[in-house]
């Protein structure tokens, strides 16, 4: 009788053994990933241009609709737009308002110096840090204006631009 009373207390360790590690597992892997219960990550709307080949002093048109997810990015939200040319050296670096879902529309004049052939633009919320492309709206105005990106993924939509003669 001793001998089974040992083994069951054996087996009742063993099981009580493997509920911590299992429940020490869990908490882990939950607190080291994004929040299972947190809404689905909710990245910047895409955005177009319009047209897509202009001339320098043509009017081209960046806008995007609102996220269908709840993106709050607040009132006095602001969308950053680039146009790069073919050097990716920025020919145009302009701020536009933006709604609290991610929407905007900003028209622009394609600048007179800017030289033939292919471009590019950009636009992405303002003051945000997306690098983590993980869809949190990482606010970056929490202190002085130091954000700087770096290795983050930027969406870029081709414009072509027309010589006078095209």
């Amino acid at each position: 009788m001793g001998k089974d009373r040992g083994n069951r207390l054996s087996g009742a360790w063993h099981r009580f053994v493997a509920v911590v590690l299992c429940a020490v597992f869990m908490v882990l892997g939950l607190g080291s990933c994004r929040n299972v219960f947190a809404p689905p990550p909710c990245m910047p709307p895409a955005f177009t241009v319009t047209p897509s080949e202009a001339r320098p002093g043509d009017r081209v048109t960046v806008s995007a609709p609102d996220t269908k997810c709840d993106a709050r990015y607040g009132e006095g939200a602001q969308v950053s737009v680039q146009v790069l040319d073919l050097y990716a050296t920025p020919v145009l670096d302009e701020l536009a308002p933006m709604t609290d879902d991610g929407g905007f529309s900003f028209v622009f004049t394609v600048p007179e110096g800017m030289s033939p052939g292919k471009a590019g633009v950009t636009a992405y919320p303002y003051n945000v840090d997306w690098c983590d492309d993980t869809g949190v709206n990482n606010r970056a105005d929490a202190g002085p204006g130091t954000l700087i990106q770096v290795s983050c993924a930027q969406r870029l939509v081709p414009l072509v631009v027309l010589g006078a003669g095209a």
